[in-house]
C-alpha cells in the first residue's frame, strides 16, 4: 500500500520541514519530492503536511505516519539484507556531537547493533568542531554533527534555529556584559554566539566553560548565565529566553552526516548507519527527554 521511495521522501520532508532541502538531501528534483508526498497522501487518504508559502508543518496524521514509515522501511531493509545475504562486518568509528547526549540516538544505535551484530561500533562523543577535525584526519568513518556556517558539504539531517537559553526567570542587566556559558574551542555554537554578539556591539564575559553538556546545563540551571543552543534540543530545566532580554538572533544551524572522504573498510557499515539515522532522524529532535516540539558544541 505504501511505496518505500515515497516513505523515504516523506521522512526527508518531515525532518527538514523544507521541500527544497529534502530534494537536495535525496538527490532528486523538488517536483519529485512534491509528487511523492502527494501520492503518499493519496494512499493514506489524509493530508500529512500543512504548508503555505512560508512554512511546512506535520499534521496530526503526519506525526502518526512517522512511526509507520520507520517501521515499514526497517522491515524493507531487513528483507533486503536477508534475501541478498549481505552481512556487514568490521569496525565502524562513529562520532556524534555533544548535542545528542539527551536525545534518542541510543535507540537508533541499538537498533543498528541488532541488525548488524558483526559490526564493532566505536562511538566518540565530542564537540562538532573536534569531530570535523578527526574526520578530516581519517580518525573517524562517519560523523553526525553541526555544519560550520557557510559549509555545504555533508548530508543534511535537519535544519533548526539557534536560540539563547537559561534558567527559568533569568534576568539580564542590559548595562552589563552578557554572561556566557560556553563549550571550549572549537565549538561551532560557541563561535556563532561570540560572532553575533560582536556584530551587534554587545559586550560579553565568559561565566562558565565546559567540554561537557552536563557541566554547561548545571551552570545554566544555577543561573550563572546564558547558552546558545538549538531550539529543539533545549535540556529539561532550561528555557528559551524571550525577546525582551535584548539578545541578538543567532540564526539557523544545520545538522549533517559526514563520511570519511578517503574511503575506508567501514564504508558499507557507515552507509548503513547513515541510512538508519536518516530514517529515524526525527527522533533526535522530537519529544526528547519528554519534551514535545520541534527541533547544539
Amino acid at each position: 500500500m505504501y511505496d518505500a521511495n515515497q516513505l523515504r521522501t516523506f521522512l526527508a520532508v518531515a525532518q527538514t520541514l523544507n521541500f527544497t532541502q529534502a530534494a537536495r538531501r535525496l538527490g532528486v528534483r523538488q517536483s519529485t519530492v512534491s509528487q511523492h508526498v502527494r501520492r503518499l497522501e493519496d494512499a493514506a487518504g489524509r493530508p500529512l503536511f500543512s504548508r503555505d508559502t512560508h512554512s511546512v508543518r506535520l499534521t496530526e496524521d503526519g506525526e502518526a505516519m512517522l512511526g509507520f514509515a520507520r517501521t515499514i522501511l526497517t522491515a524493507h531493509e531487513r528483507a533486503s539484507h536477508y534475501f541478498t545475504g549481505t552481512r556487514l562486518r568490521g569496525r565502524l568509528r562513529f562520532g556524534a556531537s555533544e548535542d545528542f547526549v539527551l536525545t534518542r540516538l541510543p535507540e537508533i544505535l541499538q537498533a543498528f547493533r541488532r541488525e548488524h551484530p558483526e559490526v564493532d561500533l566505536e562511538l566518540t562523543v565530542e564537540l562538532s568542531g573536534t569531530l570535523h577535525r578527526r574526520l578530516e584526519a581519517g580518525r573517524l568513518d562517519l560523523v553526525l554533527a553541526k555544519r560550520r556556517p557557510g559549509d555545504s558539504h555533508g548530508e543534511l539531517v535537519w535544519t533548526d534555529e539557534l536560540c539563547w537559553i537559561g534558567a527559568p526567570g533569568l534576568r539580564l542587566d542590559a548595562g552589563r556584559p552578557v554572561p556566557l556559558i560556553l563549550f571550549p574551542p572549537p565549538g561551532i555554537t560557541r563561535a556563532r554566539a561570540l560572532e553575533v554578539l560582536e556584530e551587534h556591539g554587545r559586550s560579553w564575559r565568559i561565566a562558565c566553560t565546559s567540554g561537557s553538556l552536563s557541566g554547561l546545563m548545571a551552570a545554566a540551571r544555577a543561573g550563572l548565565g546564558v547558552m546558545a543552543h538549538t531550539r529543539g534540543l533545549i535540556p529539561p530545566g532550561l528555557e528559551a529566553l524571550s525577546a525582551r532580554c535584548g539578545l541578538p538572533e543567532l540564526g539557523a544551524v544545520d545538522f549533517v552526516l559526514l563520511h570519511n572522504r578517503r574511503g575506508s573498510a567501514a564504508q558499507d557499515a557507515a552507509g548503513a548507519l547513515a541510512s538508519a539515522i536518516l530514517a529515524g532522524g526525527d527522533r533526535l529532535h522530537r519529544g526528547h527527554s519528554g519534551h514535545p516540539g520541534p527541533p547544539t558544541g
